[in-house]
């Protein structure tokens, strides 16, 4: 009889102490799925540490209690997707790139209201083209030098622009005298340029005439371009755009192609958008950035990104 008792109080027992241990390891799984969900771990994560809660005589628990180096959990060797995260929420980094400045009538206004981390791209042969590099350079934005060059069709890139028919020593000269008369350039980038960019011998004559730090963002106009690879040769720090926001200026297709940089930024890590003055333009990015911003998307300079 005593033996029957002692096994029915063991019995009795056993569900009190289950429960007593499953509720805060139940507690412990919740609180890291939730975590997840919020962005504050990955899966892959998520699934470690609720695996750790409620298997305590893993290696990791094992070796923390005796005061041991943990080891890495076999989970955490899973292909994970990379990109650069500055902090918790960080979704990407977006560098957007205002081009065809320099002119009046221009909203310069509305530019500098969007975002202190807008670069701007301003033409050479643009009328107001230094006055505007100063006025946006002393408010704090990154300039860069709106190369004109020559593009595959029947349009005009402008006065001074890099034509394929120049000689080198003609090349160096015209991208020397374009530099200077956008005051504070840091970098630049091509305006139009479809043919010209394609060019091997025009692209090492124009990178090779650009002042020492200055970095190169291939527009990409156009396929076939070789400008970021004559300037990874040239080492000379250079990107490239992954999406243009108003090639059809609606509302509708600005909205979209500002959405598909959004996405390629958070594949990537950073991605280059390049838009342009347009009414439209400004009103769409007024509207969305800060809702960017707010998802974890941080738009910065592109000196910051170039490589």
């Amino acid at each position: 009889m005593p033996r029957m008792r002692e096994r029915e109080r063991e019995r009795g027992s056993f569900p009190t102490v289950t429960l007593l241990v499953a509720v805060p390891l139940c507690g412990m799984a919740i609180f890291f799925i939730w975590q997840w969900l919020n962005g504050g771990i990955t899966p892959e994560e998520a699934y470690v540490e609720t695996k750790a809660a409620v298997l305590p005589s893993s290696p990791r628990s094992s070796r923390a209690a005796v005061g041991e180096a943990p080891t890495v959990p076999q989970e955490r060797a899973l292909p994970r997707v990379t990109r650069k995260k500055t902090g918790k929420g960080h979704r990407g980094d977006i560098v957007l790139i205002i081009d065809d400045l320099g002119f009046d009538g221009q909203p310069l206004e509305r530019l500098m209201a969007l975002d202190p981390n807008v670069n701007v791209a301003i033409l050479p042969n643009g009328t107001r083209a230094s006055e505007f590099a100063t006025r946006l350079h002393e408010r704090g934005f990154e300039v860069l030098c709106h190369l004109p060059m020559q593009p595959r069709g029947k349009e005009t890139p402008g006065r001074n622009a890099i034509l394929t028919s120049m000689s080198d020593e003609e090349i160096a000269r015209a991208t020397r005298e374009n530099i200077e008369a956008v005051p504070h350039a840091r970098g630049v980038n091509n305006h139009m340029g479809s043919l010209a960019t394609s060019d091997r011998r025009v692209m090492t004559s124009v990178i090779g005439a650009m002042p020492d730090g200055m970095y190169f963002i291939d527009s990409r106009t156009g396929g076939g371009s070789v400008a970021s690879d004559v300037a990874r040769e040239l080492n000379v720090r250079t990107a490239a755009r992954h999406v243009f926001l108003d090639d059809a200026p609606n509302e509708r297709a600005v909205r979209r192609q500002l959405q598909e940089l959004a996405d390629a930024a958070e594949k990537r890590g950073v991605a280059i958008g390049i838009g342009h003055p347009y009414p439209v333009t400004m009103r769409v990015l007024a509207d969305e950035l800060p809702g960017l911003r707010a998802r974890g998307f941080r738009f910065v300079r592109a000196s910051e990104i170039v490589r």
